[in-house]
């Protein structure tokens, strides 16, 4: 499709992590591949305690750019075929292209980037993030953070809504059914209805990512047992331990247990970091459309933990993501790699340090 032998390399990488099944909890061949060709191109590789992938390749001591994206995938056996330019299989979308955009685009910009570029093959996101929350003890914070998600190549992510996910219990005495007494598939369902009513659907003229939304995971139970587990999607500044004081009014006695609670999160459009990478994105593709997303991803574990500018970016169409047509346009991975290697040079400088007694020009945010 392309002569350029980095496009071809790029491509080979992408395919062989598609082919190589990863679904959350058995990422270990898919691991040790991207180890592989990691080393092939200059990286310094170690796998962590858990299982991700570490990277490093530039200048030690420039600033550092961490590029986390996911290695795992949801379950599903899709065959990996290429046509007409589309490459399918699990994994193409979300997110072994994004992955595999960091893993090239890094090599390619790690002599002229004047940074230490750091790029993380993570386990588990598709489950708990458990790969991330290691990452969160265990790693210094960098300068600035991307996570391979799809955008599309000419687009940038700066947001996503956090998700609180709950499991609720209850039990009832045995009643025969003629009876007035409170069964507990009733109560768990009562209990859904009740969710639904304390967080309402959004007004149309209202912004989805400000709004919260709430899901019913599952319902499950009969006359003695129930179970209902619900997930919801939540803006910023959602009061989680005020919801579910309300929650636990409608649960008749009922238990509830928290699963799942991270933070909505959000990069400024006028931080350096977005700067950097929309003008890159706009001189490669004419136009950068930058977006907020209503699910979640690592960058929600990650940037408020360490405190630091993050977006996410990856080739392909999210609408593809978890389904059984995931596939990506190769040309738009490779165009992805390029609009990468050239934005880095561009963070790079946008979060240089000053030097020690030099004074900062008063248009450029000083990192304490």
């Amino acid at each position: 499709m392309n002569a350029d032998p980095t496009h071809a390399e790029a491509t080979r990488t992408l395919r062989g992590l598609v082919e190589i099944p990863s679904p959350s909890g058995a990422e270990a061949a898919a691991g040790a591949f991207l180890a592989a060709r990691m080393t092939a191109l200059g990286y310094d590789v170690r796998t962590d305690a858990v299982g991700n992938v570490i990277g490093e390749i530039g200048d030690p001591t420039g600033p550092v750019i961490m590029m986390v994206g996911h290695l795992d995938t949801v379950p599903g056996d899709l065959p990996v075929r290429e046509s007409g330019g589309l490459l399918f299989g699990r994994g193409t979308v979300d997110a072994k292209g994004p992955l595999a955009t960091f893993v090239h685009a890094g090599a390619r910009a790690a002599a002229a980037a004047g940074a230490r570029i750091v790029v993380v093959g993570a386990v588990e996101e598709e489950a708990a993030s458990r790969g991330a929350h290691h990452l969160a003890a265990t790693v210094d914070p960098p300068d600035a953070l991307l996570i391979g998600e799809p955008s599309g190549a000419g687009a940038v992510v700066v947001g996503y809504r956090g998700v609180l996910r709950f499991r609720y219990a209850v039990q009832r005495p045995p009643a025969h059914t003629s009876s007035p007494a409170e069964r507990a598939a009733e109560l768990a369902s009562d209990l859904w209805q009740a969710v639904r009513t304390l967080l309402p659907p959004a007004p149309a003229d209202a912004s989805h990512f400000e709004h919260a939304a709430p899901a019913l995971v599952a319902l499950e139970g009969g006359l003695t047992h129930a179970r209902a587990e619900i997930s919801c999607r939540v803006p910023r500044g959602f009061d989680a331990a005020r919801f579910l004081d309300e929650v636990r009014g409608h649960a008749a006695g009922g238990e509830i247990t928290v699963v799942e609670q991270v933070p909505a999160v959000r990069t400024g459009r006028g931080t350096p970091l977005v700067r950097a990478f929309a003008g890159a994105v706009r001189r490669r593709t004419g136009a950068v459309s930058v977006k907020v997303k209503l699910g979640t991803s690592d960058m929600n574990i990650l940037a408020p933990h360490w405190d630091v500018p993050a977006l996410a970016y990856g080739p392909g169409d999210s609408r593809l993501d978890h389904t059984d047509e995931e596939h990506i346009p190769l040309a738009e991975y490779l165009l992805a790699v390029d609009v990468l290697t050239e934005a880095l040079p561009d963070i790079a400088k946008s979060l240089a340090r000053p030097l020690v007694g030099a004074a900062a020009p008063d248009n450029e945010e000083r990192r304490p």
